[in-house]
């Protein structure tokens, strides 16, 4: 291990942290390992070309003499950081405060280091936020980005490809045509908003409810379109069940939920169910119904979407909801990104650095979660 050394150079004084530190250099391992030093450069840069018998010995060598190689010149050869910007296209008070980032960040962080790949994390609040992280990611200190939670018109997607950055995207991005599909090459990992929310709906009017409403997200955001759409999508299969005033947008908060809830009840008092776009968007509707003497779920019935322990587990009383994976969503992304900065499954890259064609577009199933709210 490296050690400091002390001296006692000054009279009268005591011991004092001299500049010097003995840590083991490229040449020490490849004289303990008996090889020479392009050899050990190869193994300790995960290069090829090195007998298995030879890298075991320089492995050993790295490890008895607790060599750590320098980063900088280890990018040097591998043109690799083995560092992956995480960038959240919210402020960080959203960010920190909701359930859902944490476990999303959470898989995304598991993913990296087991590949032994650091995380950076870069928030975005205004413009100029979006120009600081552009020229981060341009000034290559990383090896690809994970983006997330991106807005309608947001600017990010257009700067990470001109920054040439391998990207992989959290949710479906915006499409900049009329197909509604995402642009070409755009790799993304998503669930089945659309298919869940049409399950959850599809439940409330099956329990007889027939004045179904729903509290969206921010209509800016493809996942709240998707699961507006779903909605839409099983109240047209029911007559007289569709009424535009049903429809009110929130903004995937409890405070978001609790005045959409509250618009709710001024547009149409006789609600009997309502489908919320998020787990905390119904925490914010419950509070209201509680406050306005309205039973759940009696007189009102009430779904969410995500299947956030924290939040459905302990709402009162507990949410019936829609899960998605939230954390297997970040490993996945992480994987998919990881996978095409090494050539991918199949070995094809597209131009960016991302996986081949065949990986674009990875829809993760959502599951019903029944409990005593609906």
């Amino acid at each position: 291990m490296p050690a400091a050394i002390l001296s006692a150079g000054r009279r009268g004084g005591g011991p004092e942290v001299s500049d010097a530190v003995s840590r083991p250099t490229l040449e020490a391992v490849a004289a303990r390992a008996g090889v020479s030093r392009a050899t050990v450069s190869r193994v300790v840069n995960g290069g090829d070309g090195v007998r298995a018998p030879l890298a075991e010995r320089v492995r050993r060598a790295v490890e008895e003499l607790g060599y750590v190689p320098n980063q900088a010149a280890r990018s040097l050869v591998t043109r690799r950081h083995d560092a992956v910007a995480v960038v959240v296209a919210e402020p960080e008070t959203r960010v920190f405060a909701d359930p859902f980032f944490a476990l999303q960040l959470r898989g995304i962080s598991k993913e990296l280091t087991a590949h032994d790949s650091q995380l950076v994390l870069l928030l975005t609040e205004g413009r100029a936020d979006h120009t600081r992280v552009a020229r981060y990611l341009a000034g290559g200190h990383v090896d690809g980005a994970l983006v997330f939670s991106l807005h309608l018109d947001d600017p990010l997607p257009a700067l990470i490809r001109d920054a040439g950055v391998p990207t992989v995207f959290g949710g479906r991005p915006h499409t900049s045509t009329d197909t509604g599909a995402p642009d070409p090459g755009v790799v993304y990992v998503d669930c089945d908003n659309r298919g869940g929310a049409r399950a959850a709906v599809r439940h409330l009017l099956d329990l007889g409810r027939r004045r179904v409403a729903h509290l969206t997200g921010p209509l800016d955001q493809t996942s709240a379109v998707d699961r507006l759409d779903g909605y839409r999508d099983a109240v047209a299969e029911v007559p007289g069940a569709h009424d535009p005033r049903l429809v009110v947008e929130g903004d995937f908060t409890p405070a978001g939920g609790e005045r959409a809830m509250r618009e709710l009840l001024r547009r149409r008092p006789d609600v009997d169910a309502v489908f919320a776009a998020n787990d905390l968007t119904a925490l914010g509707a419950l509070r209201v119904l509680r406050q306005t003497g309205r039973r759940v779920p009696e007189d009102v019935a009430v779904a969410g979407f995500d299947d956030m322990a924290p939040v459905a587990e302990q709402t009162d009383p507990p949410l019936t909801t829609v899960r998605q994976d939230i954390e297997g969503m970040g490993r996945l992304m992480s994987r998919l990104l990881l996978e095409g900065l090494s050539g991918g499954r199949d070995g094809e890259r597209t131009t960016a650095g991302t996986p081949g064609a065949r990986d674009e577009g990875v829809i993760l199933p959502t599951t019903l979660i029944r409990r005593a709210s609906a």
